[in-house]
């Protein structure tokens, strides 16, 4: 072995130490000046401000103006609590805004993370990829209203929702009818009312909680208002989010049981982005009611024409981690600047390539299966709950009879995080997504548009991403069954409109804006 490779060996060791015990920021001290030096060179850390460090991969590209954001996007919420921590001890919390944002389970990366500490010398702390930290010197909320979520210190819901400002009723609907909706009594937040004399504050959020069909939160704040002697004005502060847009305003209602954030969140943006997408996307062709045999075989035979052209790899990843295996590779020698993976060198990657093309075609069988069901006249959104399990087992079957992933891979939805390159969105975790994909069938089965279903159907599932790998193939695949449900013929993606394609995703996952992937995929047509 020789004597570089040994070196990167210790230093890796002392990396893979670090992460054992959950760090994610690196200060400086936590390594020696050799060792992170040498992890600097050959690309497994990089740094986030003077003194700070994250884990990153080798293939990253360092500089922002193209770097690979990945390593810092994944990062990002363990590293800004980790290192506010740090700087102010306890005396630190989120925004009421960004509180509420945590609370709901949306960890989006935001451009600038708004935070609050008497500690604070007001002033912003610029981080990667146009990022930052802007520490505001304020008073903290008594100690019974600050809680802490992975790591986090935030306002507690209720206090959130009362310090919240009008302005965001109106800018982040969503996220506002959201957290709303896992309130199922008035008590905590009449309790903060109460202390501040907060009228005005009481006003809005007896709207709210009407606005969303929470009646009877709504009437109880009035009173409890009222018995206080204090005089409440009741203003609806949704009155303009939605107005005039097509939203069907029955979605935006929840009873005292739809508590779940996830689930709630996706509806919400369901009905948001429905009329958009009826607004932009190309009419269906509208198929006859009654296909017959012959016509069922005309557009299948048109599917596969289209196979050769269609596969598509995931764009997914599930995370970075220094492992045992590539520590004894280096140590080997056996590592290079191309390492793919876990260990596995370009010699490998024709073998690979193969084991996704065959998935791809097993897969492709099943889906073709789906896809007649739904044109001789089955419920799309019923069909694919029935069969998507099929399509991802065919897609890495292969894989696993060749050694290349576990079968415990193939077991069902992921039991841990995943994240997808270069975006700021990050999928909901293994719980949410188990409340989420049953109420994503639901949605599609329940849609009478299929230009909604065609859309809101790929975007969706990738935006829960379900599964560690495949996700952005299972999305296309889903994408035509819905396609096939409307008369719309069966459509390939091109690889060259790749940066397109993710863009308009990216907006749709992190503005909430489905527009851009509306007239992506119209123009398609």
């Amino acid at each position: 072995m020789n004597l570089v490779s040994q070196k990167l060996a210790e230093s890796l060791e002392q990396l893979a130490q670090l992460q054992k015990n959950g760090v994610v920021a690196i200060e400086s001290k936590s390594l020696s000046r050799v060792h992170r030096q040498r992890l600097l060179k050959h690309g497994f850390i990089r740094e986030v401000i003077r003194g700070w460090y994250i884990p990153s991969i080798p293939d990253e590209r360092p500089d922002e103006s193209a770097g690979d954001s990945t390593s810092w996007y994944t990062s990002f919420w363990d590293f800004c609590a980790a290192y506010l921590s740090k700087r102010f001890g306890t005396q630190w919390c989120l925004s009421p805004e960004q509180s509420i944002q945590i609370h709901i389970g949306d960890k989006q990366v935001p451009a600038q993370l708004l935070v609050r500490s008497p500690k604070s010398n007001n002033k912003p702390t610029t981080l990667l990829f146009n990022t930052s930290i802007f520490d505001v010197r304020l008073n903290l909320p008594d100690a019974e209203h600050i809680v802490t979520v992975d790591g986090l210190n935030l306002y507690s819901l209720a206090s959130a929702l009362v310090y919240s400002s009008a302005n965001q009723y109106k800018t982040a609907p969503i996220q506002m009818r959201t957290a709303l909706s896992m309130v199922t009594d008035a008590s905590d937040i009449l309790a903060v009312l109460l202390k501040g004399n907060h009228s005005v504050i009481a006003g809005r959020l007896a709207g709210a909680f009407r606005n969303i069909g929470r009646d009877l939160i709504a009437d109880n704040l009035l009173k409890g208002m009222q018995a206080a002697d204090l005089t409440v004005q009741e203003t609806d502060p949704f009155i303009d989010a939605f107005a005039n847009k097509g939203v069907n305003k029955a979605a935006m209602h929840f009873d005292r049981r739809d508590t779940s954030p996830h689930v709630n969140r996706m509806r919400l943006m369901w009905a948001q982005m429905r009329p958009v997408i009826i607004e932009h996307f190309p009419q269906s062709p509208k198929l006859t009611a009654k296909n017959t045999t012959r016509n069922i075989d005309a557009y299948m035979a048109t599917v596969e024409e289209n196979y050769a052209t269609d596969a598509y790899h995931s764009l997914s990843i599930e995370g970075y981690r220094v492992t045992k295996e590539l520590i004894d590779l280096v140590r080997s020698g056996g590592w290079q600047a191309d390492v793919l993976g876990e260990g596995k060198s370009t010699a490998s990657k024709k073998h690979l390539d193969a084991m996704a093309a065959k998935g791809y075609w097993d897969a492709f069988q099943q889906v073709k299966t789906a896809i007649r069901s739904v044109l001789e006249g089955k419920n799309a959104g019923q069909v694919l709950e029935q069969t998507h399990s099929d399509w991802y087992l065919a897609l890495f079957g292969p894989s696993v009879a060749a050694g290349i992933i576990q079968q415990t891979d193939l077991a069902g939805y992921r039991t841990g995080p995943v994240y997808i390159r270069q975006s700021m969105h990050i999928p909901p975790n293994r719980d949410a997504l188990r409340d989420m994909m049953p109420t994503f069938f639901d949605l599609l089965a329940e849609e009478d548009n299929p230009a909604v279903r065609i859309i809101l159907g790929h975007f969706m599932f990738v935006y829960i991403h379900p599964y560690v790998d495949g996700n952005g193939r299972m999305g296309r695949f889903i994408m035509n069954l819905m396609l096939a449900s409307g008369g719309y013929p069966w459509t390939v993606i091109p690889v060259e409109k790749r940066a397109e394609y993710m863009n308009a995703l990216e907006a749709a996952s992190t503005q909430k804006d489905i527009l851009p992937f509306t007239q992506f995929l119209g123009e398609l047509m």
